[in-house]
């Protein structure tokens, strides 16, 4: 590409009629002229740094090569294959630890969690009825559409209507015999 476009403007400047998009030039008439034809530079024709492109490692050619007999890979066996991996734990064949040892419990696959609120989070409220929406105003809970709970702990002495999706026995018992009332929301 470099070298056809140099050869073009060595024509030009020799005066050899040069074809360029259906049109034939003489002479040039000018220095801008020649400047115009030459080679302009850009990421299109940039070559290479001295390095970047290096030619492909050849494997398993005799001993003269450099890279025969084992090509590379070091001596025979598993890890000497194509696709060699062992997963993390592997012992070599030797059972490994993660099924020697006893499993125990049980880990339940759709656990609820809940945000806690506790009676005296409750009590610094003066609304007569207190549901999701207000307890993310006052920064109580993070987000109303997760569950919540409402836990025992504290006192509270004014009578409140409190809605939550599960509520503690003990937390139950105060609210009501400070004349509240609870309301239990669908998960």
């Amino acid at each position: 590409m470099i070298r056809k476009a140099k050869e073009k403007v060595d024509k030009v400047k020799a005066g050899v009629e040069v074809k360029t998009q259906n049109r034939t030039k003489s002479k040039p008439k000018s220095e801008a002229e020649i400047k115009i034809t030459e080679i302009k530079f850009g990421l299109h024709n940039l070559p290479a740094p001295k390095g970047a492109n290096r030619d492909k490692k050849i494997l398993g050619r005799g001993p003269g090569s450099g890279h025969g007999k084992t090509s590379t890979r070091g001596s025979k066996g598993q890890t000497s294959r194509s696709g060699k991996s062992r997963y993390a734990g592997f012992e070599g064949g030797q059972s490994p630890l993660m099924r020697r040892i006893p499993k125990r419990g049980f880990v339940p696959i759709k656990k609820k969690e809940f945000q806690l609120v506790k009676l005296y989070d409750l009590a610094r409220i003066k609304e007569q009825v207190i549901n999701l929406e207000l307890l993310e105003t006052k920064g109580i809970i993070k987000n109303k559409n997760k569950l919540v709970k409402i836990l025992s702990d504290g006192e509270i002495k004014n009578p409140i209507t409190i809605q939550a999706h599960a509520v503690s026995k003990k937390a139950a018992d105060k609210i009501k015999n400070a004349g509240g009332k609870v309301e239990i929301l669908n998960a």
